[in-house]
């Protein structure tokens, strides 16, 4: 017998493995793996994990798992540099010490988890919405710096 923790492990292999932009798709992957659930066990399975769906760069929304580096898939995680050029960044603007970030719609909370896990002692904190983040900068700290940290080079 096949247990709810075993489900949500085989859940999880399946969102951060394919693309499925439905919960039947999700359904039938789960029934190829030998899960027969209904589709309200699969939304509360979903629900707890925190699934979401998100943007991809064509335009088809896909389920994702919070946990994963900016939402992608990817083999391995890209580092800070290489995250910044591959997710939806569109401009970066300074004013002081606030800095406002603009992405592609969908793009700026991901974006922003990943910078406040970065360990950047420039930046202080991020507030981000569906397309527009928000970063203080720490005191003294100069424009070329902080796009040296975020994007590996100050000609952004």
């Amino acid at each position: 017998m096949k247990t709810k923790t075993t489900r949500l492990d085989t859940l999880k292999k399946i969102i951060t493995s394919q693309e499925l932009g439905s919960q039947d798709e999700v359904l039938r992957a789960l029934r190829a793996e030998g899960y027969a659930i209904t589709q309200a066990t699969l939304s509360r399975d979903m629900k707890l994990l925190k699934v979401v769906k998100t943007a991809k760069s064509d335009g088809r929304y896909v389920y994702v798992l919070p946990s994963e580096t900016l939402y992608r898939r990817v083999h391995s995680p890209l580092s800070n540099h290489e995250a910044m050029r591959a997710s939806g960044f569109l401009s970066i603007h300074f004013s002081g010490n606030i800095v406002v970030m603009k992405t592609r719609p969908g793009y700026a909370s991901s974006l922003a988890y990943n910078i406040d896990n970065s360990d950047i002692p420039e930046i202080l904190g991020t507030i981000a919405g569906d397309d527009t983040i928000f970063l203080v900068v720490a005191q003294g700290s100069d424009e070329a710096t902080v796009k040296e940290r975020l994007f590996g080079t100050s000609e952004i």
